[in-house]
């Protein structure tokens, strides 16, 4: 039996998609040749790029609406770097909600000027603040919409005239948001979309082409709309599973189903959290992430005995980031419900055991 995966990144997949993918290593469009070794220019290849793009704007709701889908390199780190340069004239705005929003103000700053219009770094990111004002003459506001370290996540977005831009790495297609209050979105593959070494882009094309610096080709937005994120030879397998992935939410239903079943897998794993004596939740309740539990034993002499128990249950991926320690349940679009319940019903045997 395969184990519950509840790793926060590279994330569990469908096995449905992980089934057609290996077949794809072996044999890919019944041509006898490998996916990965065949030309990202061939007609095949080609037809992947465009259908993966094409649905992830489908999904969001974004088609015919002057976004664009890139599938680029680097992950959102790279992003960090792009959206600067490629948006960032002389003053942005950003919320510090936790390390990667940190890290893309650091990078920004290489650009212009950096307005952090608030912060939950004094109180270790366990919250989301809420109560500050976006300046009006900036060329950007930037936000991260889930924390996978801390477990937090962003409930309301503002409304604002300002350009809004989105790192949605680990929660993208997990939830129904007006997606067209964004003007750019990315998100790293391998949270909550596909393996590693690809990163969804969406943005708007008409807030691109303002800034009067020179853009290096391989970092600017326009240079990949116009080649189709073919301008640099693509991630292929990262690419592929990405469709799949996608093609396997769009069946289910789309991110209305998936939003449901991930609020299920949440109510259960949160209630289980607050009803046990044995555990303590990090994050602000209000501001708890739907996509990454984040909680404590209140005893830590428990520890060797909750972790030998979640290995006889076949549970995996459950420790916290080092910065913040204890334990992380993350529950991406692939993950069951069957999972969520056997990690309760492990922190109830751990009750009962005293």
């Amino acid at each position: 039996m395969k184990v519950h995966n509840f790793s926060a990144g590279p994330c569990i997949l469908p096995q449905s998609v992980l089934e057609q993918a290996s077949q794809a290593v072996l044999n890919f469009n019944n041509d006898n040749l490998s996916l990965i070794e065949i030309s990202h220019r061939s007609k095949p290849f080609v037809a992947v790029m465009d259908k993966v793009r094409s649905l992830a704007l489908e999904l969001l709701g974004l088609e015919n609406k002057g976004y664009q889908a890139l599938y680029l390199q680097g992950g959102a780190s790279m992003q960090f770097l792009m959206v600067a340069y490629n948006l960032l004239e002389k003053k942005a705005a950003y919320l510090d909600t936790g390390t990667w929003a940190n890290n893309a103000i650091k990078e920004a700053k290489n650009f212009g000027q950096i307005v952090e219009v608030a912060s939950s770094k004094s109180d270790k990111y366990n919250y989301i603040p809420k109560k500050y004002t976006i300046p009006s003459d900036i060329n950007y506001f930037h936000v991260t919409s889930n924390n996978t370290i801390f477990g937090t996540q962003i409930k309301k977005f503002p409304t604002t005239n300002i350009p809004l831009v989105c790192d949605m790495s680990s929660d993208i297609f997990s939830r129904k948001l007006e997606f067209s209050k964004f003007d750019l979105i990315y998100a790293g593959a391998q949270k909550n979309m596909g393996p590693a070494g690809t990163t969804l882009v969406i943005v708007k094309e008409e807030i691109l082409g303002k800034v009067s610096r020179v853009i290096p080709s391989i970092l600017d937005y326009k240079v990949h709309i116009s080649k189709e994120s073919m301008y640099n030879t693509p991630p292929v397998f990262p690419v592929y599973v990405s469709m799949l992935t996608l093609e396997w939410l769009k069946d289910l239903g789309g991110i209305s189903f998936i939003e449901t079943v991930n609020n299920q897998k949440a109510a259960l794993i949160y209630d289980e959290i607050d009803r046990n004596p044995l555990f303590v939740g990090f994050a602000a309740k209000e501001d708890r992430s739907v996509m990454n539990a984040t909680f404590n034993l209140v005893d830590k002499t428990l520890k060797s005995n909750f972790e030998t128990l979640l290995k006889e249950a076949g549970i995996s991926g459950l420790n916290g980031h080092r910065s913040v320690d204890g334990y992380r349940a993350s529950m991406y679009n692939a993950l069951p419900l069957y999972s969520v319940q056997a990690l309760v019903d492990v922190m109830q045997e751990l009750e009962l055991r005293g």
